[in-house]
């Protein structure tokens, strides 16, 4: 098969479409022909060589992807050879095959194309696993995405809403702002000119933000938990603003505040099969019924993934950017 590599790390430029050996599945997996994958931080980050992919999993770089059945590992159950899935990985979703763990599978939702499903699966278990069972966002409650016209914060804005929760967003300039109205954010901030606690205080009446979800880090840490209200929480997931940060730990007590801080990449087997079992129950539902539904930026050939990873670190996107399989083309 081919996938894309990484001989050297660096730029985007370092991304080679070449021959590499078929994977086979192992217990408990399946072999996926890929049709397509999407793009994320992560993938910017193994290709700079910032993030080794866990022991034992796929080299190649590829979070995400959507594609068919082929074969059955050892012991699995509830799939068939010719399924339409998408699936949650590792590693290894930027290739024409990958072996993927069964607990991490989902159907391919009714109503939507096998290309489209490849934009699902990192940003629905992102967004469920931090949003709802980490940090509890409940009906009623405000949640202020940092990013919003980004994969995770289009899914974000849609998954609240849908929940009955009020949205706030950070985005740069007023066209991802509106992009980010037309999902359902009730509050609107342009990050590069306005400053966020202030808006949100005054748009939530001095309260703030019951639930805050961070793709920054470091950057925004202080002004994240002056944000936050009474008993709020503070979900990082992304380190884009730095990984040192200072914080007064006496407004954190006062506001009997929580952070919490989580990658999905590198957790346990068992915990992504719950993860992603909770996303099957109650975010497919909400997908198919058409209330909450992928945002993709554009697509573009797998072999031509420089071009994508440049878009992504432009952020000239909003929503996802797709890879698609030459065989899919």
């Amino acid at each position: 098969m081919h996938s894309i590599t990484i001989p050297e790390p660096g730029g985007p430029e370092a991304l080679v479409w070449a021959e590499v050996p078929d994977p086979v599945p192992g217990e408990g997996e399946v072999l996926v022909e890929v049709v397509a994958s999407a793009v994320n931080r992560a993938d910017l980050l193994q290709r700079q060589g910032f993030y080794d992919p866990p022991p034992g999993s796929s080299p190649y770089p590829g979070l995400e992807c959507s594609g068919r059945i082929t074969e059955l590992g050892p012991g699995v159950s509830g799939w068939a050879v010719g399924d339409e899935v998408c699936a949650l990985l590792a590693g290894g979703g930027y290739a024409e095959k990958v072996a993927v763990p069964a607990g991490q599978l989902l159907p391919v939702p009714k109503g939507l194309d096998l290309v489209t499903a490849a934009a699902l699966p990192e940003v629905t278990c992102t967004v469920w696993s931090n949003v709802f069972m980490i940090a509890h966002l409940r009906p009623g409650e405000t949640l202020l995405v940092q990013g919003g016209a980004s994969g995770i914060g289009t899914m974000a804005i849609q998954l609240a809403k849908a929940v009955g929760a009020r949205v706030a967003v950070t985005a740069g300039g007023p066209e991802k702002l509106a992009r980010c109205a037309e999902l359902g954010a009730d509050i609107l901030i342009d990050y590069r000119e306005q400053d966020f606690v202030e808006e949100l205080r005054k748009a939530t009446d001095g309260a703030g933000a019951d639930v805050i979800l961070d793709i920054v880090g470091a950057k925004y840490l202080d002004r994240n938990v002056k944000a936050l209200a009474v008993n709020g929480r503070l979900a990082v997931i992304g380190l884009q603003g730095g990984v040192k940060g200072e914080l007064n730990l006496a407004t954190l007590l006062g506001k009997r505040a929580a952070i919490t801080a989580t990658s999905l990449r590198a957790r346990p087997l068992g915990e992504k099969a719950s993860i992603v079992a909770a996303v099957r129950e109650h975010v497919w539902p909400l997908i198919e019924g058409g209330r909450v539904r992928p945002v993709v930026d554009r697509t573009v050939p797998m072999p031509d993934a420089a071009e994508a990873h440049r878009v992504l670190e432009s952020g000239a996107n909003v929503g996802k950017v797709l890879l698609v399989a030459p065989a899919a083309g």
